[in-house]
């Protein structure tokens, strides 16, 4: 293997022997870390100032090296900034270029920090801005699933379970379940960036510095909400990291079960929903097709998320405090999965306020499978039969529907009093309960699936969304 003067690296310190040249590229992390940059460089526009606030730099001092920072910055946005592997990582590009624009001056910038406090405030700024954006990207979810609910409160269509025809609900009403499990996620998100928001800066190595820091400064130009009590733990833990990916996860399950109701609805065996032609793709060879791929995407992609929650924990299982460098392999999973989560839910603002829901094909699955056989069974209560009895003549009579191929509501009424024992058991009135909208409509409590409680709930998840 060849081997590397180090002569751009800033970390030679007591090595003598040079790096070998696959060792600079094995450790090096600036293909990856870059991404970092914009939060690199606030970090350390914060800290010099901090520094100067203390006596450690001048104004002046002070004053270059925001200048400097502000024309790298200006470099990367603009593609001119030459990112070198011998430097290792972002901290170090930006930090040798520093010192190239300004002299003497830059290399003052890391007075009192060390790339290990330099990297765990990095990633939580990064993390932050990212919750940020996917935060806003689930509210605008949010508001579609509210839209296309609305659009949909009388719309009726068999409940499942054990995907089975078991009760007729209305399609409003299941995608306000969507809009539960979202909104839930949200929480957790937010939950999620309120433990993250401390700053790690000011722990340097790992012991802290015997500089009089002021961490509080830091954090107040970094919108921080506090600082991380321990040294220690503040340069080593990726709990945060953790947390995120977790979150991620639950919140891929979620789209992950949507989108298999998707892909099911939008089948001709179902065809309860018409997805948009550009959310679809055609066949290399069937012509005929209409492929959701999207929906089918998203849910493979949910693997990908739960891998990097397991490699993220496994990251973490056994390490001795403080800082490894195994924790350079943080970022890509935790990258990925920002990623990830952000494309998904690209796709799904896109897809979920453009479904068509195919009312008559979903009417006519509500019908199928006798789904009013609970309301019958309920009916009977109602006129003095104990449940239990009820039920068995309810399933008496499914027996005997099934027999002779008919729906509950084509009985007649005579054939019901005999099945229920007595014309004082079943009037006229039966019949109200025994079609799918009588039966969503008499479940009229809050949770229930009635068209008017979809309505009023619906009012309630717009004032909840637009309350934060």
């Amino acid at each position: 293997m060849s081997s590397t003067s180090g002569r751009d690296s800033l970390v030679v310190g007591r090595l003598e022997e040079a790096t070998d040249a696959f060792v600079l590229d094995f450790t090096s992390s600036v293909r990856f870390d870059q991404r970092m940059y914009r939060q690199d460089i606030r970090g350390s526009i914060a800290h010099a100032r901090m520094l100067a606030s203390i006596g450690v730099l001048s104004a002046d001092e002070a004053d270059r090296i925001v200048a400097g920072l502000d024309s790298i910055h200006k470099e990367i946005e603009a593609g001119r900034f030459q990112w070198s592997v011998t430097l290792e990582d972002v901290h170090m590009n930006i930090e040798s270029r520093l010192i190239e624009l300004i002299g003497d001056t830059g290399k003052k910038l890391h007075t009192a920090r060390s790339r290990n406090d330099q990297v765990a405030t990095d990633i939580r700024l990064y993390l932050r801005d990212a919750i940020d954006d996917i935060d806003q990207a689930m509210t605008a979810l949010l508001a579609g699933l509210i839209e296309l609910a609305s659009r949909n409160t009388d719309t009726i269509m068999p409940g499942f379970t054990h995907l089975q025809a078991a009760q007729p609900i209305t399609f409003g009403h299941h995608l306000m379940a969507w809009f539960e499990m979202l909104l839930r996620d949200r929480d957790r998100l937010r939950d999620c960036r309120r433990r993250l928001n401390r700053l790690p800066l000011g722990a340097a190595a790992l012991a802290g510095s015997t500089f009089p820091l002021d961490r509080e400064f830091v954090a107040r130009e970094l919108g921080f909400d506090d600082v991380c009590e321990n040294s220690l733990d503040a340069v080593s833990d990726r709990d945060f990291a953790i947390e995120f990916t977790a979150v991620a996860s639950v919140t891929m399950a979620h789209f992950s079960r949507w989108c298999e109701e998707l892909v099911l609805w939008s089948s001709q065996q179902f065809s309860f929903v018409s997805l948009p032609d550009r959310f679809c793709t055609g066949s290399s060879i069937m012509p005929q097709k209409k492929n959701p791929d999207v929906p089918e995407l998203i849910r493979g992609k949910t693997g990908r998320v739960y891998g990097h929650l397991t490699a993220l924990l496994t990251l973490m299982k056994s390490q001795p405090l403080a800082y490894n460098k195994d924790n350079q392999e943080d970022k890509e999973p935790l990258f990925d999965c920002v990623d990830t989560l952000r494309n998904c839910l690209t796709a799904l603002n896109g897809l979920i306020p453009n479904i068509e829901a195919n009312v008559a094909n979903m009417a006519a699955a509500a019908v199928e499978g006798y789904t009013t056989a609970t309301d019958l069974a309920d009916y009977l209560v109602k006129r003095g039969t104990p449940f239990r009895d009820a039920h068995h003549i309810v399933g008496r009579v499914v027996a005997r529907a099934v027999r002779e191929k008919r729906h509950l509501h084509e009985f007649s009424l005579a054939d019901l009093q005999a099945e229920a024992g007595g014309s004082n058991l079943v009037g006229e009135d039966v019949f109200a309960v025994l079609i799918p909208l009588g039966s969503a409509s008499a479940r009229a409590h809050i949770g229930g699936t009635a068209p008017a409680t979809v309505r009023a709930a619906i009012e309630r998840a717009r004032q909840r969304v637009a309350s934060g």
